[in-house]
C-alpha cells in the first residue's frame, strides 16, 4: 500500500520546494456530465452526488496534483437555506466536503505501488468570497464591499458572514483553509482576522486584474499589494497569491505577492476566458499556457495549479513542467 508522510505539513513543503495544486473542481464535474449551473454550483453535486466529487478529486490526484481543494467554495449556510436545508444539514455538507477530500487522499495513497510512498498530499477546505454566495459573478467585481456603489458589506459584516462556515470547516480537520477568489481588501481583512483567531493554517488568494503600468489591483480596483501586506504578520497564513485571474498576469502577481506578503506564493489562474455572470457561461478563448509555468516558479510561486476551466490534463502538464525544471525535487509527483 502506498502511503504519504503525515508529518509533512504544507508549510514545510512550501518552504522546501514546489507543490502542485489541483484545477477547477466544477470544471471537472461539468466535464463528467454534472449540472453546475445552479446557484449552488459544485456544492449542488456535493449535496446530490458526493461520489462524483470523490471521483473528481481522484482525477486530479492521478494527474499529479498534491492538493485536493474541497467542494465548499459556494457552500454557505445562506445558500443552502435558499435550497431548503437546515443549518445542521448545511454544516453536515461542509464537513462532508472535507471528508471527501480525505477519502480521495486515502484512495490515492492506497492505489500506489506496494511499499512505495507517494509524494505527500494535502486537503484544502475552500472558502469562497461573499460574492460566490450571491451567485451572480459578484466575486469578479467586489462591489458588495463598496458602500458608494450600493454595496456596504464592511469588514465586520463580512467576518460575521464567514465565521460560521470557517469554524465548521476548521473543525472538520483539513490541512489548510483556502481563502480564495477574494476580490476586495475588506474581505481579505475580515478573513485574515478570522483565521488568526482560529489559528488554522490558511492561504490567501485574491482575484485580480493587471492595469496600466502593470499595476496589480483587486477586482474592486484597490492595490493588491495592500492585501498581501495584511497577511505578512498573520502566522496562520502559509501562502499568499492570486487565483481565477488571467494567466498573462501571473508572473507579475507572484513577484508582487512575494515582496509585499513575505510568504510563499500561491498561483492558480483560470484558462484566460471571462465569466459572464448573467449568462452563466465562460466567453472568449482559453490562453492557459503551460509553457509559462517555469516563469511563475521563477517569479516566486511555490504552490501552482489552475482554477476555472483548467482540468486534469493541464495539471498533469504543470506537474511535468515543474518536474523537468527541478528533477532533484522529490516532492513533485513522479508517475
Amino acid at each position: 500500500m502506498g502511503v504519504t508522510d503525515p508529518a509533512s505539513t504544507l508549510a514545510s513543503a512550501l518552504a522546501a520546494g514546489t507543490v502542485v495544486l489541483d484545477g477547477g473542481l466544477a470544471t471537472e464535474l461539468e466535464r463528467a456530465g454534472h449540472d453546475v449551473s445552479t446557484d449552488l454550483w459544485s456544492a449542488r453535486v456535493l449535496r446530490d452526488d458526493p461520489e462524483a466529487v470523490l471521483a473528481a478529486h481522484l482525477a486530479f490526484f492521478a494527474a499529479g496534483a498534491q492538493v485536493a481543494t474541497t467542494a465548499s467554495y459556494q457552500a454557505s449556510y445562506e445558500g443552502f437555506a435558499a435550497e431548503g436545508l437546515s443549518r445542521s444539514e448545511a454544516a453536515g455538507l461542509l464537513r462532508r466536503s472535507v471528508e471527501l477530500g480525505r477519502a480521495a487522499q486515502r484512495a490515492h495513497a492506497d492505489a500506489g505501488p506496494a511499499g512505495q510512498a507517494r509524494p505527500p498530499t494535502w486537503v484544502a477546505a475552500s472558502i469562497g468570497p461573499y460574492g460566490a454566495m450571491l451567485a451572480g459573478g459578484q466575486e469578479y467585481t467586489g462591489e458588495y464591499a463598496a458602500a458608494d456603489r450600493g454595496g456596504g458589506m464592511d469588514v465586520t459584516a463580512l467576518a460575521r458572514f464567514h465565521r460560521p462556515r470557517l469554524e465548521v470547516l476548521a473543525e472538520a480537520g483539513p490541512d489548510v483553509l483556502a481563502l480564495e477568489t477574494i476580490p476586495c481588501l475588506a474581505e481579505a481583512e475580515a478573513l485574515l482576522g478570522e483565521v488568526e483567531r482560529l489559528g488554522v493554517p490558511a492561504w490567501l488568494s485574491l482575484t485580480t486584474v493587471t492595469g496600466p503600468g502593470d499595476l496589480l489591483r483587486t477586482r474592486r480596483g484597490e492595490p493588491a499589494e495592500q492585501a498581501f501586506a495584511m497577511a505578512r504578520d498573520v502566522d496562520a497564513v502559509v501562502a499568499v497569491g492570486v487565483n481565477c485571474t488571467d494567466p498573462a498576469g501571473v508572473a507579475g502577481a507572484a513577484r508582487l505577492a512575494a515582496a509585499a506578503g513575505g510568504k510563499p506564493v500561491v498561483v492558480y489562474p483560470n484558462s484566460g476566458e471571462i465569466w459572464d455572470g448573467p449568462g452563466r457561461t465562460w466567453r472568449g478563448e482559453a490562453r492557459f499556457g503551460v509553457g509559462e509555468v517555469s516563469g511563475w516558479a521563477a517569479a516566486g510561486a511555490r504552490l501552482i495549479g489552475g482554477c476555472c476551466r483548467v482540468g486534469p490534463d493541464e495539471i498533469a502538464a504543470i506537474a511535468a513542467a515543474l518536474r523537468n525544471d527541478h528533477p532533484e525535487d522529490r516532492r513533485l509527483p513522479q508517475f
